[in-house]
């Protein structure tokens, strides 16, 4: 698993979590109460958080399935391949 790509997808996630999903909320107010532009409105910004939390799970999972990065300290003191 690559830690820093998940950490990274995880605070995109934390801030997507913190900006937009109090946008989403039902704020008590019925559907039938909005006007057409409200609900236009509603719409596109579910569109952009769905959008935005497929990119980031996207992300998550090839972060999980991805092999650990070295880091680049590692790169350096590591002989290279074929010199034995």
């Amino acid at each position: 698993m690559d830690n820093q790509r998940f950490r990274e997808a995880y605070m995109r996630l934390q801030r997507l979590d913190e900006g937009q999903t109090y946008k989403l909320r039902d704020r008590g107010r019925s559907i039938s109460r909005q006007s057409t532009e409200q609900l236009e409105d509603k719409v596109q910004e579910l569109s952009r958080y769905t959008l935005e939390l497929k990119e980031i799970l996207q992300e998550l999972f090839l972060a999980i399935g991805t092999p650990a990065r070295k880091a680049a300290s590692d790169e350096a003191a590591a002989p290279p391949p074929g010199d034995a």
